[in-house]
């Protein structure tokens, strides 16, 4: 049983000035559960972890007493691709929900101090078209899923997608070009604009080009 978590969500809560009772309710488990985890006498799972951690805004290393930093500064605080790929996979959910909040959050930002209406527009339908795909292969899953909440035929609407979506990138590149837009930005500098949520954009980074990189290397 690791000993430093007791001692730290007992911290957190107390420092932040909430009764057991309330921290219990928010984290959705009994009092008594979180009393035995508070003491020590019982080992909570990984769900509670990750849960715990974004309850007081750490990171799962700070809650196990792995480091004294509250939240990830690099690339390397999480889960490296073989750790990953162990991770249960509520745990997996999280953080992968977390990246991807947390980078689309950045670039929003990021569009609007670049300030154009049409990049904007362009850059959120490339992402709709993302979220589109990604829904539609889940709800078609099941042949029973009634098709009519669709417009685009079952067999062909990867493809439309994905070439709508190349479309949207061609739009982007021109929009850039025509209205002359840049930002200056570096690691040093979205670390410094944007703290907790630049360590979730370096790590998108890495996962997905080693997705891409081990997609056309197997393909």
């Amino acid at each position: 049983m690791n000993k430093d978590f007791p001692r730290i969500i007992t911290f957190l809560r107390k420092e932040r000035g909430i009764t057991q009772k309330q921290a219990a309710a928010d984290l959705e488990i009994s009092q008594a559960v979180l009393s035995h985890y508070e003491k020590g006498v019982r080992e909570c799972g990984l769900d509670f972890l990750v849960k715990a951690a974004e309850y007081y805004e750490v990171s799962t290393d700070y809650l196990l007493g792995r480091t004294v930093q509250r939240v990830p500064s690099s690339v390397s605080d999480l889960p490296d691709s073989d750790e990953f790929r162990h991770l249960k996979g509520n745990m997996v959910n999280q953080i992968n929900r977390r990246l991807l909040t947390n980078t689309t959050t950045i670039i929003y930002d990021l569009l609007t101090q670049m300030g154009s209406k049409r990049l904007t527009n362009t850059v959120s339908n490339y992402l709709m078209s993302a979220e589109y795909m990604a829904f539609r292969m889940i709800y078609g899953a099941d042949p029973g899923n009634p098709s009519n909440l669709f417009t685009l035929d079952n067999n062909r609407f990867a493809h439309q997608t994905a070439a709508s979506m190349l479309l949207d990138t061609e739009h982007a590149a021109t929009v850039l070009e025509q209205e002359q837009l840049s930002l200056s930005l570096s690691p040093d500098l979205l670390s410094g604009y944007f703290e907790k949520g630049a360590s979730s954009l370096f790590n998108l980074i890495q996962f997905a080009e080693r997705n891409v990189k081990s997609n056309l290397t197997n393909s």
